[in-house]
């Protein structure tokens, strides 16, 4: 729970640099598609190093999203429907048994932007089909670094780091951590 207090206090630190006169994940339009892919990463941090990557994978995450604001700040609320993969054993886990349907609603904020980029943070909350031995709990909660590019109104990509976690509501609580990157559809 620790966690999540500190994510949102940063949150609100940080997000004075945006205002919502301009909505930097979609422009114009209400709603959008966005098909995520993610590299699994064994860590417990919040923002998890980029080393000990493992055979575990975010196999695809689709995400519909509408444009909002989140204290005068432009934001994103999205579904994200997915799964995660694993293979083989390494760092002491099975990964295959950690291979889960996984549903959650998410937001994110847009703490600096241009006219064709963005950087934001966000956080959700969601279920996965079934507790294993790493989480411990299927009641999941996800906290989201973003960066992203709009090619042109309608197409634009973002990379991340997405980590999910159950907030220290069961006894076992390593966490799962992705770095990923996902293709976005604007209509």
């Amino acid at each position: 729970m620790t966690k999540i207090v500190f994510s949102f206090i940063t949150l609100l630190i940080l997000t004075t640099a945006a205002n919502a006169d301009f909505n930097p994940f979609m422009g114009d339009y209400e709603n959008q598609i966005a098909i995520n892919i993610g590299q699994g990463v064994n860590s417990g941090f919040l923002i998890p190093p980029p080393s000990q990557f493992v055979p575990f994978y975010m196999l695809p995450n689709i995400q519909y999203s509408q444009p909002t604001t989140f204290f005068k700040l432009p934001a994103r609320q999205s579904l994200n429907f997915g799964e995660t993969v694993g293979m083989g054993r390494k760092y002491g886990w099975n990964w295959k048994k950690l291979s889960i349907p996984m549903i959650f609603a998410s937001g994110d904020v847009a703490l600096l932007y241009g006219p064709d980029w963005y950087f934001a943070t966000g956080a959700g909350v969601g279920l996965q089909a079934k507790e294993n031995d790493r989480l411990g709990a299927k009641l999941l909660f996800q906290f989201k670094i973003t960066g992203g590019y709009r090619f042109n109104d309608r197409w634009g990509m973002e990379i991340f780091v997405q980590h999910f976690s159950n907030a220290n509501t069961a006894e076992e609580n390593h966490s799962y951590a992705f770095y990923g990157a996902g293709v976005i559809y604007n209509f």
